[in-house]
């Protein structure tokens, strides 16, 4: 049930043959004002009561009922409706304030009441003090994360001084604060600080006189229409100045039409056109279902329908709402988790009132162990109530937002935005590398099935040497490739604790070097091979027979080789050289399969295809080399093993990736788990759990594919063993290669 700020009753969310008891939050919702957040997030903290109260695992005694009043974003008229709030009945169990002014009012009374306080839009960080505000809990993470990021961004592009101009409310100081503090340690000089009331004009023409170039502006949206105003009339914009401000505005704030200035949204748009915004990631960018049973995308769906058609850039909070969503159902669960223990206390959650310690400390405690799938992504709070995102970078191109990097402040690191993040995070030149490389092995196949029918005996040494070339250089990029990753990930991953700390960053010419070197080791290789033994036409023959049939004459079969006067000695040296680096692989892929890095985030399944070409290789080499007289089996056999250990590497390297772009999103990352985990030791535990619990099926299926293949390779050379395939009649090739008709016959 919720009710408006006259107590009036708006709508029922559960009918049941009995009478459920109702337990009473207290809200503000700021409809207008600075920011008028409540217009997306009241709807959407009504879309989490409707579906709440319709659950029956959830409080299935319980009704939540809403009360909200508008707070208009205003600390004054706040103190007013909290007041109403604590003094008229029912007893509220919870508060639940919007907007950073007034949540600090909110949270820093209601310890005087035993009441916790959940804001689902406060980001000051003066909210993330325990002694000050005890019961705090938000699901809006706190402004200073924007802060890492903008002083990365600062050293990246080596800015060593910046200016700043502020709002005077405690948000903004604070984070200001903050930000001085970080700029200072980076080595950064903040040449000018100002700071306005209502009007920023003088601010503005302040920052124009001392010639600021790089400006950080912290405002509410409102005023921010305001400073750019200023701004235009100031010329303090264009290639000249880089504006940084938050990004939680509405994505058309500098079109809406503002009574207080007297620009035009012509002038607007070129005034804040290429300033860059720093906002922290809200909506869960995977396609999961969490506690509600909604994805992020559906919860959209339902919050538009909800809306009424109005225009969601027009629409205050919007970005906001998935936290709003979040918090009604942090607090739901949380108030499930308590029904338990209080019943062992001998208490129940109706009997709460503001002289009550115990279900204070009951709900605090559940609220504190909260972990569960929002739509706005894993939602755990840390030791001071507040929750750990990613941020988001984007930059104004032609009027509109665009992505232009990520940064994760737990790792320290800034990726800039391509067309996929994860697949960036592969390092997909490397993936490249391994994708030609799978095709010149492929290549290799159509060599190996061709004799002397298809070509004349004095072309036949440059398919011999064309089958060497392809096989060896297709094996150095599509393995070296792979082997590269693995090396990197075990040379930097695997060190003593001590020498954690001076891990190098990951330098993708390094790679390519490596790749480089075992690629010009082959060359080289078969070059000297190519020019002191190269490869001829060897013939071997078989025992004369006779044909069926009364016919005068014998046949004698005969078959061609490859080979040099010290084949034997080539060979040594090529196999012992890539088994060593096969040994090597698997050992790696051993050593790093419990190594979590978002530099190469698919060494796992790297390691997976290492196992599967190892094997092929391993069982391949001796088995063709015993079966060199038997044409049909020893192709089959060689064919067969390349285009499976291909096959299988394609898709194990590739398909997840692919998967991943379409139904994950462009951006997600696997080292977003850790952003998942927050502070909590158990959940990261759970997490990896689950994660080697996946691993270890896919590794499974992989596995049973594998020997299945093998398996069908085995009979089949068992099957081809018996035939020659290869006949000379009356001194004349006749060659009858039996089963390349079979495998076309097959395609």
């Amino acid at each position: 049930m919720i009710r408006n700020q006259n107590h009036m009753p708006l709508s029922h969310h559960r009918c049941c043959c009995r009478e459920n008891i109702q337990l009473y939050i207290g809200a503000l919702f700021p409809m207008s004002g600075g920011w008028p957040g409540g217009q997306a997030c009241l709807p959407a903290a009504q879309m989490a009561l409707d579906l709440v109260n319709k659950r029956t695992d959830i409080l299935p005694d319980y009704e939540l009922e809403l009360i909200y009043y508008d707070s208009m974003c205003d600390p004054g008229e706040a103190t007013k409706l909290l007041y109403d709030l604590l003094y008229t009945e029912p007893i509220k169990i919870v508060l639940m304030p919007g907007c950073s002014s007034v949540s600090t009012l909110v949270a820093e009374a209601a310890r005087m009441w035993n009441l916790i306080v959940l804001s689902y839009g406060s980001s000051s960080p003066a909210l993330s003090n325990r002694q000050r505000f005890p019961t705090f809990f938000r699901t809006h993470p706190s402004a200073t994360l924007h802060n890492p990021t903008r002083v990365q961004l600062f050293q990246k592009w080596k800015w060593t001084k910046i200016a700043t101009i502020q709002q005077t409310t405690e948000v903004f100081t604070s984070t200001l604060d903050d930000l001085e503090q970080r700029v200072k340690e980076a080595g950064i000089e903040i040449s000018v600080r100002q700071s306005f009331l209502t009007d920023p004009a003088v601010a503005v023409k302040n920052l124009k006189r001392q010639d600021a170039r790089i400006i950080v502006g912290l405002f509410y949206e409102t005023e921010a229409r305001k400073v750019f105003c200023e701004v235009y009339k100031e010329k303090l914009y264009g290639k000249k100045y880089v504006w940084f401000l938050i990004g939680w505005y509405a994505d058309n704030w500098f079109k809406i039409k503002d009574p207080s200035i007297n620009c035009t949204v012509e002038q607007m748009t070129e005034a804040v056109e290429g300033h860059v915004t720093t906002e922290i990631v809200m909506l869960n960018p995977e396609t999961v279902r969490g506690a509600s049973n909604l994805t992020s995308q559906e919860f959209l769906a339902q919050l538009m329908s909800k809306l009424g058609g109005k225009n969601p850039e027009e629409t205050g909070g919007f970005q906001e709402a998935p936290l709003a969503y979040d918090a009604v159902w942090a607090l739901a669960l949380a108030l499930n988790k308590t029904v338990g223990p209080l019943k062992a206390k001998g208490r129940r959650l109706e009997d709460f009132n503001y002289n009550n310690k115990d279900i204070t400390a009951e709900i605090y405690r559940a609220l504190n162990t909260s972990s569960f799938e929002g739509v706005s992504g894993h939602v755990v709070f840390d030791a001071q109530g507040s929750r750990m995102a990613w941020t988001l970078i984007e930059q104004l191109q032609g009027g509109s937002y665009k992505k232009i990097g990520y940064y994760d402040m737990t790792k320290g690191n800034l990726s800039w935005y391509g067309n996929d993040r994860y697949i960036q995070n592969s390092q997909p030149y490397l993936n490249n590398m391994t994708a030609v490389g799978c095709m010149m092995a492929l290549a290799a196949v159509f060599p190996l099935g061709i004799d002397g029918l298809h070509v004349r005996n004095s072309q036949f040494p440059v398919v011999c040497q064309f089958r060497l070339w392809l096989l060896g250089l297709g094996f150095s990029l599509a393995y070296g490739s792979m082997f590269t990753k693995i090396w990197w990930v075990h040379t930097v991953f695997t060190k003593k604790d001590e020498k954690k700390d001076k891990r190098k960053h990951l330098e993708p010419w390094k790679l390519y070097a490596t790749v480089g070197v075992l690629l010009v080791i082959d060359i080289l290789s078969l070059m000297i091979w190519q020019i002191v033994d190269p490869l001829h036409i060897t013939v071997e023959k078989f025992t004369k027979e006779a044909p069926k049939g009364d016919v005068d004459q014998l046949i004698e079969p005969l078959l061609q080789h490859c080979s040099s006067e010290k084949m034997n000695t080539w060979l040594g040296v090529v196999y012992g050289y890539k088994g060593l680096l096969l040994l090597l692989g698997i050992f790696l892929a051993y050593e790093t399969k419990s190594v979590s890095t978002e530099k190469i985030n698919d060494h796992r399944a790297v390691g997976m295809a290492i196992y599967n070409v190892s094997v092929l290789c391993m069982i391949t080499a001796p088995v063709t080399m015993i079966l060199s007289s038997k044409q049909d089996a020893s192709f089959a056999f060689a064919s067969l093993a390349i285009i499976f250990s291909v096959y299988i590497t394609l898709v194990v390297l590739f398909v997840p990736k692919m998967r991943r772009l379409i139904t994950r999103g462009e951006w997600q990352s696997d080292q977003q788990e850790t952003m998942k985990t927050g502070s909590s030791t158990n959940n990261n535990d759970e997490e990896k759990s689950r994660q080697l619990e996946r691993e270890n099926k896919e590794l499974q299926k992989i596995i049973q594919e594998v020997l299945c293949h093998l398996h069908f390779v085995h009979l089949l050379s068992v099957h081809l063993s018996h035939e020659r395939s290869i006949d000379f009649m009356d001194s004349k090739f006749n060659v009858k290669n039996y089963f390349i008709s079979d495998l076309k016959t097959m395609w």
